[in-house]
């Protein structure tokens, strides 16, 4: 982890980085900062999370989301799996996966998604409007994840 620290931070972006995370952890988890901003983010400091603390950090940030904006962050990552051939667990066979209103459940399912697929959220999410960032629930799920992620670079601070 201090390698992926040093790569990330290697530009003086702790401030940046710091600011980011209070942003995230004051407001709404869509609002405070525009899609490229999540995107560099994301790209910065979730995609190179081993699975574990990846997995942290999106169960974090999904446990900050209400139910209806997990639900609506589910369905958009089943969407997108299923497009790339996995599937998403319906146990109680109600059309729904069962992992939408566990943040746990949910972070495993979306570090799955990004193990098997390690680009696929990062070109969906991509930055520029008319992207999966102009969804308010990927927006704060992917501003989540890398807020935690961040945070978790950074030693909690």
């Amino acid at each position: 982890m201090e390698e992926i620290l040093r790569s990330v931070l290697g530009g003086g972006q702790q401030g940046q980085f710091t600011d980011f995370i209070s942003r995230y952890l004051q407001g709404r988890p869509a609002d405070g900062y525009s899609n490229q901003e999540v995107a560099d983010r994301y790209q910065q400091v979730a995609t190179r999370l081993p699975a574990e603390a990846y997995e942290q950090s999106a169960a974090e940030a999904f446990a900050r989301m209400s139910p209806e904006e997990r639900q609506a962050f589910s369905e958009w990552l089943r969407q997108r799996a299923q497009q790339q051939g996995m599937s998403a667990p319906d146990l109680d066979g109600d059309g729904r996966p069962d992992y939408a209103q566990d943040p746990q459940a949910l972070a495993r399912m979306t570090t799955r998604v990004q193990q098997q697929h390690p680009d696929l959220l990062g070109q969906l999410l991509g930055g520029q409007s008319g992207t999966a960032l102009d969804n308010p629930f990927v927006k704060a799920a992917a501003a989540g994840i890398a807020a935690y992620a961040a945070q978790r670079l950074l030693g909690g601070r």
